[in-house]
Order: C-alpha cells, then structure tokens, then sequence
C-alpha cells in the first residue's frame, strides 16, 4: 500500500489526506497508475485553460491535472477543479460529446461557480468530437472511450477532493449529454456506486446502431442529386409540419407536443410545377419520407427510429453533404472494419450492423435495462431528451426507458428511481423553439437529498434574452395538459397528465 507524508499526517490512498487545503502538496498524492502533472491555486477571474477559450468569473478554486494509464496502451487525461472556498460537499462528474477527445473545461467552469468539486477526461485521446481514427489499431483505448475512462476519473477526482478538503464528497452526482448521456447510462449500468444521483441527456446508449442509423440518413439524401434536400428548404419543410401537427395538443403555440402523434405527409409541399425554393421535388418528397420513417436495411429490418416532424430545422448535420456524417461513418471506418478506406456509400446494412453489435458486446454500447444494482445503491436516474432532437432521435430515449420498466418489474417500481423528461421543441441537448431551459441538476439534488422525486420540471423559453413562455416537461408518460383558462405561456395553468 503506497503511503504520502505531508507534514506529520501519513495516510494510504483509501483514507483522507488532511492537507489543510494545500493545492500544491497534492502534486504528491500517490494514486494507483496515476501522475499528477499540474497542483495549482488559481485565484477569481479570468483562466485559459490549455486548450479551448478564456473562462472567466471564476471563483478561486484549486486545479489539479493528471494522466491515468490503467492499462498499458492507456493515456486518459484528466482534471479535477475544486473551490477554495465555499464547497458545496457534493462531487461533480462530467462528459463528453461526440467521440470526445478533450477536456470540458467550460462545464468545469460552470461547476465550480456553482460550488462543486468537479472531474473531467478527454476519455484517453485527443481529436475531435466526431473523429474516431484515434481507435485504429488500439483496442484499449476504445475500452477506455466506452467505460473504463469515465470510472477512472470518478475514482481518481473523488480522491483527490477527499485529500483536499480532508474528507469525502458526502454526495456524488454526474450529468451530462449526447455521448456523455451515454456515459451516464454506463455508468449506472456498470459501476453502480460512482454516482448517487445521474442525468443522462439525450443518450447515445444505442452506439452501433445510432452510427449506422446516422449513415443511412445520409445515404438516403445523398444517392443522387434529385434526392438531395438543400439547407434553405429545411425551413419549408418545418413549417409545413408545424401547421399540420402544432394543434394536435389543442393549443396551437408554434411547438409539435407529441411527434408521434402527427401524421405530416411532406407531398403537401410538392411542387405542382418546376423546383422552387418554397416546395420539394417529388424526389426530394421521397427523401423526406424515409428519414421520417425508421431507418430500415433492404431486407426490412428496422435498427433505429426515424426523424421526428418538428426537428427539420437541424437536419443538415444529419444529411448535409457531400459525404454522411463522419460520427456514423467513423464508427464502421475505424472500429468495425479497421480500414480507413473503407467507404460508407458501400455499406451493408443487412449485414454490418450485427456485426458491430458482435463486436461490441457492451464496450460502447449502454443499453443493459437491467438496473437494479443502481437501485440498490440508492441511486437516481432522470433522462431527458428534446422531442425535435435530429441528431439522435428522441424515441430512442423512450425504447431505453419501456425497456428498463419491462426489466424493473413495472413503471411503478421503475418510477422510484428513475424519470425520463421528453422536452416539447428542444433540439439536441438544448435550444429550438419549445421551452428549453431547465434545472435537471436541482431536481436531482432535491429527490437524491430529500426524497422528492421530480413530477414536473418547469422550463422556460427566452426571447433576446427575455422569458417570453414556460411550461412543465412531465415524467413519463405524463404530458403538460392546459387547466382551460389562463395564458398558455405560464407553466401554472398547466397539469401533469396521463395522454389522452
């Protein structure tokens, strides 16, 4: 067992370092495959991290960087960020997007102001969010992307805040989205007693099949130039949506409530002559049509949910050219064929998206429904997702969900711990025209402290600044229902209920 003396206190890296808030002794914690490369106390203002923009408004807090390798072709950087006063006792873990490949300094950021000790990693490389040539012939290193690298900075932060402040964080939260909604459903999966209380937003639990669906969107826009849709009429089709499905809830206020219960047919905008920039071709109608629908291999077999009307406004990322997104297309280059000329335009849906669940077996993939360890623990889960999400499409969140109530035993007993929130108009992990602003985080806090579990989470909209509506997201199933009377942009005259 390593030991550490600092002044006259001895302790073993299971203990508590009483360092009295010494900053720079911590560059002597010893850590299992752990070096400490960076104890610094830095006061209130302004910080550049190494990589990424000027913070500023900081409190003084103490920042601490290292360097994990618990296996050996591991190198998983990380940081954990502590304020110098102030603490709030609570630990923060924070993730990533995309393929990650950096640190989330400005979330570090927004965590310290709010009193948090917090941790971030780069999950074990450098690159960007969607590159993943980084994985081409290193096996750990896509084991430390999938898992290992998050649990690893939770152990290594937890223990350097409890050196720091001479004892343990009394609560431990994670929240984060997109990939990092992934990681949050990982981590409950695979190490139930990192965190007590989670959020896991718009996850992309489903990898294998998200990576293959994102292909498919794209092949589907960009076979040939007739069924390509240009940006500009991404908004024709929007509108059109809005008009055909905004008041299917009985209140018509520009926000589609529940896209699965709007029937839009994109042939209403048909051009009834020559293209023009205000309807689609018959071709680009085609277009529209399938991504709609779920993304399906030439034998019929469905292996992702389609696009949700109302989410039209983002669909370039998902099918803007020339070539289908690199975050799919990468997956299938790098991890599953290992050949980085391996072209996506080729690729056999029938066959390729099994064998990437063959080869996965749960590395990156977090779609295990069986939570009961986590449950165990004590632990709680809210999950929430914009319903004009395109980038991952927001009925995965709720095929996520029914699973773990039909593993769970019912919605009752799934209830108890874990809350799913669709968000009416909100894109991908935030913005679009639905309210939009919410405190996951606080509502977490007062069901993990408190034994209040979240029935409704109030969110605004804002305009140039100015909250301009509000309304309840609702736990699942649960939908906000307008009381009869009073302005429908307050979040008062609304009520949780069953839909109809």
């Amino acid at each position: 067992m390593k030991t550490l003396l600092l002044g006259i206190v001895i302790v073993t890296e299971s203990a508590s370092l009483a360092i009295g808030q010494d900053c720079g002794a911590l560059g002597r914690l010893s850590l299992e495959a752990t070096t400490i490369t960076a104890s610094q106390e830095l006061p209130a203002g302004s910080f550049t991290p190494p990589a990424g923009k000027r913070l500023d408004n900081l409190p003084a807090f103490c920042r601490v960087a290292g360097t994990i390798k618990p296996a050996g072709d591991s190198s998983i950087e990380f940081e954990v960020w502590m304020p110098s006063s102030g603490w709030n006792g609570k630990f923060q873990g924070i993730g990533n997007g995309g393929f990650a490949g950096s640190i989330g300094y400005a979330a570090l950021a927004d965590a310290v102001k709010q009193g948090y000790a917090a941790a971030s990693t780069d999950t074990g490389h450098q690159a960007g969010g969607t590159d993943a040539s980084w994985a081409l012939g290193h096996p750990e290193k896509i084991v430390d992307f999938g898992y290992r690298a998050i649990h690893e900075m939770t152990d290594k932060g937890k223990a350097i805040v409890a050196a720091y402040y001479g004892s343990a964080p009394k609560r431990s939260y994670f929240s984060s989205c997109s990939n990092g909604g992934r990681q949050a459903l990982m981590e409950a999966q695979r190490y139930p007693d990192d965190y007590d209380g989670i959020i896991a937003g718009a996850p992309a639990n489903y990898w294998t099949h998200l990576t293959a669906a994102t292909v498919w969107v794209g092949l589907q826009a960009l076979k040939d130039k007739a069924s390509y849709i240009p940006k500009e009429k991404y908004a024709v089709i929007h509108k059109a949506a809005i008009e055909a499905c905004d008041a299917i809830d009985g209140i018509k206020d520009g926000v589609i409530d529940d896209p699965r219960k709007c029937h839009f047919d994109p042939k209403v905008i048909e051009c009834k002559g020559a293209d023009g920039p205000d309807c689609l071709t018959a071709a680009q109608v085609e277009t529209a049509r399938k991504v709609y629908g779920p993304a399906t291999a030439p034998d019929g077999t469905q292996f992702f949910p389609g696009l949700e009307p109302g989410s039209e406004l983002v669909w370039g990322f998902m099918m803007g050219g020339p070539e289908p997104s690199r975050i799919g297309s990468d997956y299938y280059t790098y991890i599953l064929h290992k050949d980085p000329k391996w072209n996506p335009r080729t690729m056999d849906f029938n066959k390729e998206v099994a064998e990437a669940d063959k080869l996965d077996r749960g590395i990156i993939n977090a779609t295990n429904p069986d939570l009961s360890r986590f449950k165990a623990h004590g632990g709680k889960l809210i999950m929430y997702h914009g319903w004009a999400d395109a980038l991952i499409v927001p009925e995965n969140s709720i095929n996520y969900y029914q699973s773990v109530v039909e593993a769970m035993g019912g919605a009752r007993k799934t209830e108890d711990f874990f809350r799913l929130f669709m968000v009416p108009g909100m894109g991908h992990c935030g913005g679009g025209e639905g309210p939009c602003n919410f405190d996951a985080l606080s509502a977490l806090e007062q069901w993990v402290e408190n034994g209040k579990p979240p029935d409704r989470i109030v969110a605004s909209h804002s305009t140039a600044g100015r909250v301009d509506r509000t309304r309840p997201l609702c736990a699942y199933p649960r939908v906000a229902k307008y009381k009869g009377s009073g302005s429908t942009d307050d979040a008062a005259n609304f009520t949780c209920a069953m839909p109809d």
